[in-house]
């Protein structure tokens, strides 16, 4: 009798562990803020705001989150600072057991650009698979699956054009998932652009990963490879580096000051222009974020 299957992750989410170890907790991109609060008829309010260190431009925007966790409904929406109204209503494990349904729009009033997307997502032991169709792009239909059995993990995607009828992108991915890595290789793109990426945790204090991407149609060739880690200075704190081979390092460093705030800093030093006295454009970077969270 074999033993029952976990669901597997999404297909979005293949290789996640990899990616976030690469990608999240550098903020040298921007200086943002977060402030979140709850209250107690589970009504929760989010206001974040971020300042581009590239473009000095500020983007803003207010979320207000209702949830009915008894009936599995949730009601989000945002205010942006360009004057764009989104809203997303989701209804989970409530038709069918695993099954989660919702509805993404948006609207600028300025300019009259309105988007909506309905996504029904269904998991069960050792299959999750997703749906979307895009209303008014196309209308386009884009569906995904990933199958899992005993740590090894197969998955595809494909979108189709409902009004040119032709299958306009499609994907497939194979992975293993151990408890201490994890390992995902990706055909992306048509099978233009192909990913293989790890993740380790070395021990409970140290992670580390890498990914490496060929890319069919770029005009530079090669591979690009990135390589990071993330150590644990202690139960608040942690810092994380990487460097890929285009010679740029980055370091994040996140702490948390008190219960419910967090300092994150960010840096960025293209060591291939560390000699140029006059770089063309930005050579070097730097960021921080706070987060409040009552």
């Amino acid at each position: 009798m074999s033993l029952p299957q976990p669901v597997p992750p999404s297909w979005k989410d293949l290789g996640k562990s990899s990616n976030d170890l690469l990608t999240k907790d550098y903020p040298y991109h921007s200086a943002t803020l977060e402030v979140k609060t709850q209250t107690p008829s589970n009504v929760a309010f989010k206001v974040a705001g971020t300042r581009d260190s590239k473009t000095d431009q500020i983007n803003a925007d207010i979320e207000a989150k209702w949830s009915d966790r008894k009936h599995g409904l949730t009601f989000t929406q945002t205010w942006t600072t360009s004057n764009v109204l989104r809203n997303v209503i989701e209804v989970d494990n409530q038709i069918a057991r695993g099954l989660k349904i919702d509805l993404n729009t948006s609207l600028s009033p300025v300019s009259a650009a309105k988007t909506a997307v309905i996504n029904a997502a269904y998991k069960q032991s050792g299959i999750h698979t997703r749906a979307s169709l895009d209303v008014f792009k196309g209308p386009a239909f884009t569906a995904d699956a990933v199958l899992g059995r005993d740590g090894f993990l197969a998955g595809g995607e494909a979108s189709y054009n409902v009004t040119e009828g032709k299958v306009t992108r499609y994907a497939a991915a194979v992975g293993y998932n151990a408890p201490e890595y994890s390992v995902t290789l990706h055909g992306l793109n048509n099978w233009k652009t192909f990913s293989a990426s790890y993740y380790h945790r070395v021990s409970k204090d140290v992670e580390a990963g890498a990914k490496a991407v060929y890319d069919s149609k770029a005009t530079h060739g090669g591979v690009a490879l990135e390589v990071g880690t993330k150590h644990y200075l202690d139960n608040s704190a942690f810092v994380k580096a990487k460097i890929n081979n285009s010679g740029v390092i980055a370091l994040g460093y996140t702490q948390a000051l008190r219960p419910g705030v967090k300092a994150a800093f960010g840096l960025a030093v293209d060591t291939l222009k560390l000699s140029d006295a006059a770089p063309a454009g930005p050579s070097h970077k730097v960021g921080v974020q706070f987060t409040f969270d009552s």
